[in-house]
């Protein structure tokens, strides 16, 4: 939509989304000076209030019940009653379509600091052979950019952010500026020991979460329930560490409850600002500013783009290529768990740690492709431990032991035998996996919604049975036996639903030019040189490795050239 010229303030910049991408944007632009307007479709958070990392399971009214516990079955508040969000697989009137004989779930936070407030937050970097894929192997699309381009960026995102980890010199996953790794609990040591045997790399894990003082954070404080929020931001979120700081220099403006309708745009073609659904009020309003960046989540910046239509973009703003919404990306998933008797009847020890596994296993064959019959690769994530019990955690013990004294006892003893492993594997980028506009469906606001397409190939299907294959060798390695496939896995036969690992990229890519992009590689529009779009959006591949790290360090790149080319005039 071309927008009329109102009396009102221009910002330099409005960032649409507060998670990793929207916050890291906040943070860089407000400290080179510029005036910026922060857009969330989401309430503003209070971690005092909403973190609750210290409050047990069976303190809370419906102890997973109702509410909390209909989010095991995609409804109800997302990740039981302690995460924080105001969004969820599932939103009341904000509805998305899938294709006929797809399958997709698509998660949305809806909160300032967005997902940043609850991930995993593993933080491994991409190789340098993850920006030249078809270098490797002639699948996918090489990078505009090289390792070389964005190391200095990881290096500025994990000293500003904090994570933790130590120096291995494994080619897959690069080393980088670490806080002291937190040592290996019981039942990891086992998994290394089986590693050693099956020739399976295995270091400590990389997260972002602080263990030593930074930036006024104190360091972590081992309650081990990072998944539910951290009131002294020691686990890294957006919201605590990137924009509330922001906020504080005066240079931020946070519009909550935005919901992001359009960027528009003047006779020039020249991004002007945002139309947006007040949720409050339900009006439409407007930001202006001198540049528009897009970081609402890689599938909710492709269709804020896509519903910007304009007489020289019938088909979306920066859709010249036609590619927008297209080579959507989601994780492969794979998940198993055994039951290791070594790890029976154990006595009871405090768990201490950073919340998630402190070991990990990275791609250990990375270089062997010969010997596969498949492309690209894997890590592995661990579970297991004496950790604070989650809703759910004795499936059905009741059922299967009966009540009493008896039952509490079998549980003491089985707790913390159980161990679980995570694939997170790379997608080979198809055509066949997008999204776009549904032409029949709007969501409450009157704004289009997405319509999903998405197709594993054999690749996938192959790399999901390597890792069911591997799985099985570890457990057994331990001394225990295979218990059972995880949920997702189940509901897809054998292989995560699309979407469901929560790591979607792509839809916006970067690349060398209109003709097979939407963005370059300072995730730039290539038709409009003052709209950018700093989320996952902008991925060409999806490696193995969690995303949030790289977009983090892509967002920060992104601003240094966007901050500089403002001072020369061009944007």
């Amino acid at each position: 939509m071309q927008q009329n010229p109102r009396s009102q303030e221009v910002y330099d910049v409005v960032v649409v989304g507060s998670g990793a991408g929207g916050g890291t944007a906040v943070h860089v632009l407000t400290a080179k000076g510029l005036k910026v307007a922060l857009l969330e479709a989401g309430p503003m958070l209070n971690p005092y209030t909403e973190f609750l990392e210290h409050k047990m399971p069976y303190e809370y009214d419906h102890r997973g019940a109702e509410e909390g516990g209909k989010a095991y079955f995609g409804k109800g508040k997302p990740f039981g009653f302690f995460s924080t969000t105001s969004g969820g697989w599932q939103l009341d009137g904000e509805p998305y379509t899938v294709g006929e004989g797809s399958q997709f779930q698509w998660f949305r936070s809806r909160i300032i600091g967005g997902r940043t407030n609850h991930y995993g937050r593993m933080s491994f970097r991409f190789a340098e052979y993850d920006f030249r894929p078809y270098d490797k192997d002639g699948l996918g699309t090489n990078w505009p950019i090289s390792y070389q381009d964005i190391s200095p960026y990881y290096d500025k995102a994990e000293e500003f952010i904090g994570v933790c980890g130590s120096i291995e010199n494994v080619p897959s996953c690069p080393d980088g500026k670490f806080h002291p790794a937190p040592a290996p609990r019981v039942h990891e040591v086992l998994v290394k020991k089986a590693c050693d045997k099956l020739n399976i790399t295995c270091i400590p894990n990389r997260r972002a979460v602080i263990h030593k003082p930074t930036n006024g954070r104190a360091p972590c404080h081992y309650c081990g329930q990072c998944g539910r929020g951290c009131q002294t931001a020691s686990a890294y979120s957006s919201s605590q560490v990137q924009v509330f700081p922001a906020m504080k220099t005066g240079r931020l403006q946070v519009f909550d409850m935005a919901m992001a309708r359009e960027v528009l745009t003047d006779n020039n073609g020249k991004a002007t600002g945002v139309l947006y659904i007040d949720k409050r009020t339900r009006t439409e309003k407007t930001i202006r500013a001198k540049a528009v960046v897009l970081a609402a989540s890689a599938c909710e910046s492709t269709r804020i783009l896509l519903n910007s239509k304009t007489k020289e973009f019938p088909n979306g703003l920066a859709n010249g290529s036609g590619l927008l919404g297209r080579y959507l990306m989601d994780t492969v998933g794979f998940g198993l768990s055994g039951y290791v008797p070594a790890l029976e009847g154990m006595p009871q020890y405090n768990t201490d740690g950073n919340g998630g596994a402190h070991l990990f296993m990275p791609w250990w064959l990375w270089d062997k492709h010969q010997k596969l019959d498949f492309p690209r690769g894997y890590h592995i994530e661990i579970g297991g431990g004496y950790s604070v019990p989650g809703i759910g955690s004795y499936h059905g013990a009741a059922a299967r032991l009966g009540y009493g004294a008896d039952m509490k006892t079998k549980i003491r003893e089985g707790y913390g035998a159980s161990i679980g492993f995570a694939g997170r594997g790379e997608m080979i980028p198809n055509i066949h996996s997008y999204c776009e506009l549904d032409p029949n469906v709007v969501d409450k606001w009157g704004i289009p919604v997405l319509r999903f397409h998405f197709k594993w190939t054999d690749y996938e299907w192959k790399q999901a049975r390597h890792m069911e294959k591997t799985f099985n060798e570890i457990i057994t390695a331990m001394g225990g036996r295979v218990s059972g496939l995880s949920a997702a896995q189940r509901e897809s036969n054998g292989i995560s639903v699309p979407g469901s690992i929560i790591h979607e990229v792509g839809g916006a890519r970067m690349g060398t030019s209109m003709k097979n992009s939407v963005l370059n590689g300072y995730c730039q529009a290539h038709e409009m040189r003052n709209l950018f779009v700093m989320d996952g959006g902008s991925f060409v591949s999806n490696p193995d490795k969690n995303p949030t790290l790289t977009i983090n360090a892509l967002a920060w790149r992104a601003c240094d050239y966007l901050a500089e080319e403002m001072k020369k005039g061009n944007v």
